[in-house]
């Protein structure tokens, strides 16, 4: 969520999460990028990726689940997905396992219909 490496983690472990401040004072990056590609479907990854464009929740509440937000490119659809590190153990509980293949599939099946729409553009 933010292009400016916030440094290592106090404990040596992974990399320290970037303060409020921080994440706004990067935050150009990111709206710039979202003005210029107007994405229509985004992927945020992890909690910190995850509120920048929804509400903050509990992960069983939004995994899952296809989601609309409103952000600097416009509109977009937003399936969010859990952080891979192996520091989060959310994904391993089953009822948690079901909600990430749910969100998987749905991405799979709004990029067929992104790619879908796309071919009938350039054949038209």
């Amino acid at each position: 969520m933010t292009r400016c490496y916030p440094g290592p983690h106090p404990s040596g472990r992974g990399d320290r999460v970037p303060s409020r401040s921080e994440q706004e004072q990067c935050s150009t990056w990111l709206e710039a990028e979202l003005r210029i590609i107007r994405p229509a479907l985004l992927i945020p990854v992890g909690k910190l990726a995850m509120e920048k464009f929804l509400p903050s929740a509990p992960l069983d509440r939004i995994i899952g689940k296809v989601h609309e937000a409103e952000h600097a490119g416009g509109r977009s659809r937003v399936i969010p997905l859990p952080h891979p590190s192996g520091a989060s153990s959310w994904v391993n509980a089953p009822e948690h396992k079901k909600l990430l293949e749910r969100a998987l599939d749905l991405i799979g099946a709004e990029l067929s219909q992104l790619w879908g729409v796309a071919a009938l553009r350039r054949s038209a």
